[in-house]
């Protein structure tokens, strides 16, 4: 089973590029990186939901949608800033480059997160080969946009 979720953490990494220039791309013709966003975010609600009716998934109840604590509701707005940053800045910075930053950033914030516990994750300390793997990344987003 492990492989299996590597491969599809591996195609959602190979996706993200992919949505970055369809994104930039209606961009283009919307003429505005924030309805380039609405809109993105909107059809995926469109598919979602198409989703979770041909699944048949249940729907949860209020009680439990209100237990949960306030600040996991910004979980949209963390990933409309996302879609955003990516339409505005995926052609300045090209594919690779913006990958390279963003992954960057993504293990950056993993690793304080696994070192805290953060959010629920589970503990895992930093040690000097994850920083040593973090400061390669950050390396190489710098070669990356310079070169």
């Amino acid at each position: 089973m492990r492989p299996m979720i590597m491969l599809t953490a591996l195609l959602a990494g190979a996706l993200m590029p992919v949505q970055a220039g369809v994104n930039a791309r209606l961009r283009g013709y919307l003429g505005d990186p924030l309805m380039a966003s609405l809109v993105s975010f909107c059809v995926g609600t469109l598919a979602l939901l198409a989703f979770i009716a041909v699944t048949r998934t249940p729907l949860p109840t209020l009680a439990a949608a209100s237990a949960a604590p306030w600040w996991t509701w910004l979980g949209g707005a963390l990933g409309a800033f996302f879609v955003a940053v990516t339409i505005i800045l995926a052609f300045k910075l090209g594919a690779t480059g913006l990958m390279a930053w963003i992954i960057a950033g993504q293990l950056i914030a993993s690793i304080l997160l696994d070192h805290t516990g953060a959010l629920g994750f589970a503990v895992r300390e930093v040690s000097w080969q994850r920083l040593a793997g973090a400061f390669l990344l950050f390396a190489g987003a710098v070669l990356v946009n310079e070169y």
